[in-house]
């Protein structure tokens, strides 16, 4: 069976001299979440850029169902991260100057969606995980674990078909974690691959295989 997501063959470093990753391979199914762990600096949150084509590998392959897809035109790149992926990044990345539901619109915006079919979508996600706030609400406004909720709204929203998140239980107690842990499983289940960074055990021994770097 195809993998929905490959890494075949990934070498990279910020330093020519000195790789992160040499020749770093593995492949993502559908229906799967799979943890990647290791000491810090080794290479994870890299990894999940690489993944989601926003870095380009210096040797090897991104395929998605089986095409190579690193090499795409920067426009077909994006395109293409829209349409098929999610993100979670360790810091939120949010814009601080447009408000907590522009934040989690902006994706299937950019990709077309229709805009009172998202926000009503959106407005059900913020229920789900605890972020209902008001609509003028910005980012400098919430915690860091609202703001690591808020970012999971935005990558759902999509339901995208390869979902990267990096520490997305990092800011969380544990009643807030098992939400966020359910819904990375339930999009699993809706025929995800779902690749998540971790240092968080009790999330790692919840996921379906461990990748070590």
């Amino acid at each position: 069976m195809t993998a929905l997501l490959a890494a075949d063959g990934l070498s990279f470093g910020y330093d020519p001299r000195s790789l992160l990753l040499d020749g770093w391979s593995a492949d993502f199914h559908a229906g799967e979440v799979v943890a990647v762990t290791g000491p810090s600096g080794r290479g994870k949150s890299t990894l999940l850029y690489l993944l989601g084509m926003m870095l380009k590998p210096v040797g090897g392959r991104v395929l998605v169902d089986g095409e190579a897809a690193q090499g795409l035109p920067d426009r077909d790149r994006a395109a293409l991260r829209s349409s098929t992926f999610g993100f979670v990044f360790q810091d939120a990345a949010l814009d601080a100057s447009r408000t907590v539901l522009d934040n989690i619109l902006e994706t299937v915006l950019y990709r077309g969606d229709d805009r009172r079919a998202a926000t009503g979508r959106a407005h059900e996600l913020m229920d789900q995980f605890g972020v209902a706030l008001r609509a003028g609400a910005k980012p400098g406004q919430v915690s860091g674990g609202q703001a690591q909720r808020i970012a999971l709204c935005r990558a759902l929203l999509g339901d995208p078909r390869i979902l990267l998140a990096d520490e997305p239980t990092g800011n969380l107690d544990p009643a807030s974690s098992d939400v966020v842990v359910t819904a990375l499983h339930e999009q699993a289940r809706r025929g995800a691959a779902v690749i998540v960074v971790t240092h968080d055990p009790a999330l790692v021994a919840r996921c379906d295989r461990e990748l070590m770097l």
